[in-house]
């Protein structure tokens, strides 16, 4: 699909090229001789030309650099030069089968100046040599996209969540890695009288030491 576009923008930009070729190079020429004509110049005079010449270009380095098929450069290319070439076995009959007395908003189109002149059998050549590279014929690559952690699967899938594992009653009870519960289960003795709960109990006198007379 990719060649059938290109090769149709190819048959519409060669006879778009032409015109604005023709219009640019007559407009120029045409103000150049005025110049010189009456002795003195005015640049405004060249805009109009210029822009035809611009457009021109412009559509001439679209299909020309663009990597979207190089078919539509090679027939344009071969519709510029092909007049040009044409004059070499049979040049008034070339001459008398391009069309004359045209005009485009007023202006006369002299078709036959930019054949004449050459002009289009060198931007015809520029198209042609433009398909000799074997980049051209293919397309762009396009991006490969790898999986994702997300997306992968199988045992290098390391992506588990808390949602991954299956949900047990376990699940709900607090978490203690086996060391005991710190909360105190009994509340702690108060100190009464300056003593320490934990300080050992009073002797009672049943141990034979405790009966012993001290002198």
């Amino acid at each position: 699909m990719r060649h059938l576009w290109s090769f149709l923008a190819g048959l519409v930009v060669a006879p778009v090229t032409w015109v604005l070729v023709t219009l640019g190079q007559d407009g120029s020429a045409g103000t150049v001789d005025r110049w010189v004509e009456i002795g003195t110049s005015n640049s405004a005079n060249l805009i109009e030309p210029a822009v035809y010449l611009a457009v021109g270009g412009i559509l001439l380095g679209l299909l020309g650099t663009l990597r979207i098929s190089p078919l539509g450069p090679l027939v344009a290319g071969l519709l510029l030069a092909a007049p040009y070439v044409g004059m070499f076995a049979a040049p008034f009959e070339v001459r008398d089968r391009i069309p004359d007395g045209w005009k485009v908003f007023g202006d006369p189109l002299p078709l036959h100046r930019p054949v004449e002149n050459g002009t289009l059998f060198l931007i015809g050549l520029l198209l042609v040599m433009a398909t000799f590279s074997g980049q051209r014929w293919r397309r762009w690559p396009r991006p490969v996209t790898e999986p994702t952690p997300a997306t992968a699967s199988g045992p290098e899938r390391d992506d588990f969540t808390l949602t991954d594992w299956p949900s047990t009653d376990r699940d709900t009870a607090p978490l203690t890695l086996g060391y005991p519960d710190p909360t105190p289960t009994e509340p702690l003795p108060r100190r009464t009288g300056g003593e320490s709960p934990w300080s050992a109990p009073p002797r009672t006198g049943n141990r034979p030491e405790d009966t012993t007379e001290i002198r």
